[in-house]
């Protein structure tokens, strides 16, 4: 085992335990992403069904979505119709991103952003760092003992809030471990990536944290450079591609976006699961008596609860999208939780359940921009049920628990998940 990877897990220390004693000036308390980021909306779907029923393709001359003054925006609820933007990176470019909505907080090479060419040769640059091999070291020498460390830390107890002591904690400390940083950095890395995602309610605040993140790695960057270690970003400076190279601008966007990206979206993912599944003992059960349902029950989750229900993209010419005109310039806004559950796709689509026939949904996008995380976060996922399952025997919610649900219109997570086990 590589002894540089192995310490790297067990640098990062997670927040402490919920009921536990803090110290003055213990700055290990849980902080949760703001409703500001995410809204406080516990069931969107019945609007959102109704919505991709009545205007499958909708327009608002008026939104706070990004976009020119003189253009509309349009909501988009359907699967076939969100497929056909997100296959079409020509008509419709992710480019006003960077333009008009990130690239101040982010950098100018932020691939969330880039259209082909240059988002192309970006990626297939950063993807050198996600092979599978390389997620195979990963999973052994960092994920499986992050995902020990948490839960050996509350099992004896018989009680937990899993989003506390588990969701929140499992992907920071994967995310922190796969970059090679030190414990004492890990509660400035949480603030960082908050202080990023709420670029809507506090963009100077935003803005601040990005600068301090280019400065912090700016540092670490060199060092990996001078002294390449068995981390990620050794891996991003060592990348090459046909003779090219990334650029220190561009992995520090990259990594920018890592930040939040890595933490947020796993972190809400996983939570999403579990609660699910603990709201539905039966299910938990059949995973309990059948593990090789595992697989499923992370897709199934993924689509019932998708932690980001929305994306965008701007159209560069004038066209038509399910017989409604776009002109050119406007916002397309795709409504991935819709589509998600679009009765064309899936029967009963409202109806979690991990005996469904899998089929491709969009959490995860498609297209060009797919997400690039996309099997770590798979594989986080699956180790968090695996090892719960393996170490806390009659897993349940707590009944005495006030109502934990899953909740958000931006970003939807539960923010408290009491269980009881033993």
């Amino acid at each position: 085992m590589d002894t540089h990877v192995k310490a790297t897990a067990d640098q990062v220390e997670p927040p402490a335990a919920s009921g536990q004693e803090r110290e003055a000036g213990d700055d290990s308390v849980f902080e949760v992403f703001d409703d500001d980021v995410a809204g406080d909306v516990r069931d969107p779907y019945p609007e959102l069904a109704a919505a991709r029923r009545e205007h499958p393709v909708q327009r608002l001359d008026t939104s706070n979505m990004p976009h020119a003054d003189d253009a509309a925006v349009f909501f988009v609820y359907g699967y076939v119709d969100i497929l056909e933007v997100l296959r079409d990176g020509k008509t419709y470019s992710s480019a006003h991103i960077i333009d008009m909505l990130m690239g101040d907080i982010m950098g100018k090479h932020i691939i969330l952003g880039m259209d082909d060419p240059e988002h192309r040769r970006y990626r297939a640059l950063v993807s050198t760092a996600f092979r599978q091999k390389a997620l195979a070291n990963w999973e052994e020498r960092l994920i499986v003992p992050v995902a020990d460390e948490l839960i050996d830390r509350f099992a004896d107890r018989g009680h937990a809030d899993l989003v506390t002591e588990f969701t929140f904690p499992f992907p920071t400390l994967v995310t922190a471990g796969m970059l090679g940083l030190p414990r004492e950095d890990l509660r400035q890395f949480q603030r960082w990536s908050i202080a990023i995602l709420g670029f809507h309610s506090n963009r100077e605040r935003a803005i601040t944290a990005s600068q301090e993140v280019k400065a912090y790695l700016a540092e670490i960057l060199a060092e990996r450079r001078r002294e390449p270690r068995e981390d990620l970003i050794s891996d991003l400076s060592r990348a090459e591609l046909d003779g090219e190279r990334l650029s220190d601008e561009e992995i520090f966007s990259f990594l920018r976006l890592l930040l939040p990206a890595g933490i947020e979206t796993t972190y809400r993912s996983t939570g999403n699961m579990l609660c699910t599944l603990l709201s539905r003992p039966d299910q938990l059960n059949a995973l309990r008596d059948n593990r090789a349902l595992i697989p499923r029950a992370v897709e199934e989750s993924i689509r019932f609860e998708t932690p980001l229900l929305n994306i965008t993209r701007m159209a560069t010419t004038s066209t038509v999208l399910h017989d409604v005109p776009i002109p050119k310039g406007s916002t397309v806004m795709l409504m991935l939780a819709a589509a998600n559950r679009d009765e064309s796709r899936w029967n009963d689509p409202d109806d979690f359940d991990i005996f469904r026939a899998p089929r491709p949904h969009m959490s995860f996008g498609q297209g060009p921009h797919n997400c690039l995380g996309i099997h770590l976060a798979r594989t986080e996922m699956r180790l968090a049920l695996e090892k719960m399952l393996d170490k806390l025997p009659n897993l349940r919610l707590d009944p005495d628990a006030d109502d934990p649900h899953i909740r958000g219109q931006v970003f939807r997570s539960p923010t408290s998940l009491p269980v009881l086990f033993g």
